[in-house]
């Protein structure tokens, strides 16, 4: 059944207005009619089988009639990844809210070297994840700012896994260990730039009492097959795949 991703409220009963592009979506790509059932969730009310009840000439109107699950959230997790070209960073964007990751945060580092960022480009791609993967709720994404601040302003509690590509870390296997007693934190991944982080950007983030460092293995990743594997082996080992 079509899941759609709606900002509206969800009651029994409640009318939802999705956006034009998602009536025609629904309307002219899927071929619906009124009457005709989906499932819909906002990230707030859980999902909900709803009804086209009007089709306008200009979008369409759901009726939201019995919920199917209860709101439920994933483990915290956030993606903290360096700007890179367009392409992969909505690679990044999609598979990032397809393993789960609550949050993206772009960071520009010194040796960033990349693309203009569409914001909205990048929410509706999470959105379209979010749709397509059964999760109840799509990652925030979040404007570039520098990684300097980011570590600068730091949450309490919040652990990072820091993805350090100059071979020094301990290999990905030795994670499971190092996070004995973290499992229940919230945790980031950070993942760098095309060049690499500088050698005062890697001293400052292995000296960070939060840190996890880890060795992704003897291969140069790309930033997209790097996030995908360090979010695939965080999920492992700490995340939500076996609960």
């Amino acid at each position: 059944m079509i899941r759609l991703y709606v900002t509206g409220d969800l009651s029994p009963g409640a009318a939802v207005a999705p956006t034009l592009d998602q009536s025609r979506y629904l309307t002219q790509v899927m071929r619906l009619k009124a009457g005709d059932e989906l499932l819909v969730f906002n990230g707030r009310d859980g999902e909900w089988r709803a009804a086209i009840a009007e089709v306008l000439k200009k979008g369409v109107i759901l009726r939201a009639e019995a919920q199917t699950r209860p709101q439920t959230l994933g483990p915290d997790l956030e993606l903290i990844v360096a700007v890179v070209k367009k392409a992969r960073v909505e690679t990044i964007v999609e598979k990032a809210a397809e393993l789960g990751a609550r949050r993206v945060r772009l960071v520009l580092t010194k040796r960033t070297n990349a693309d203009r960022i569409r914001l909205d480009r990048l929410d509706a791609i999470a959105e379209e994840a979010a749709e397509q993967t059964g999760r109840l709720d799509v990652p925030r994404i979040d404007d570039p700012i520098k990684l300097d601040a980011v570590l600068t302003d730091w949450e309490a509690g919040r652990r990072l896994m820091f993805c350090d590509e100059t071979g020094g870390a301990p290999a990905i296997s030795a994670l499971t260990a190092a996070v004995q007693g973290f499992q229940d934190q919230k945790w980031s991944i950070l993942i760098g730039p095309e060049g690499g982080f500088s050698p005062e950007e890697g001293e400052r983030l292995r000296a960070l009492p939060f840190t996890t460092a880890v060795s992704l293995g003897p291969r140069i990743l790309r930033a997209d097959t790097a996030a995908i594997a360090a979010m695939s082996l965080w999920q492992a080992a700490v995340g939500d795949w076996d609960r």
